[in-house]
């Protein structure tokens, strides 16, 4: 495992640690599963990503003969 240093505000690192003390854990805890969820999030984006991609690529792109004008999209 890792170190890092990082910089914080003051006050963002007092209600960090009033958090922790409150939930029973660390600060050190608490970066380290953000860390964790942002990088679980950002792998699953990638791949649906990746899949709308490869959707898109083999669609046919047949979106039919209406046509609108822009007074008809924007009537309310």
């Amino acid at each position: 495992m890792k170190n890092i240093t990082l910089s914080v505000e003051e006050d963002v690192l007092e209600a960090v640690r009033r958090y922790a003390m409150v939930n029973r854990t660390s600060v050190n805890a608490i970066v380290r599963e953000e860390l964790h969820r942002l990088a679980r999030t950002h792998g699953r984006v990638e791949d649906a990503m990746k899949e709308l991609r490869m959707l898109s690529a083999r669609s046919p792109g047949l979106l039919g003969s209406e046509k609108w004008t822009r007074v008809e999209l924007h009537d309310r």
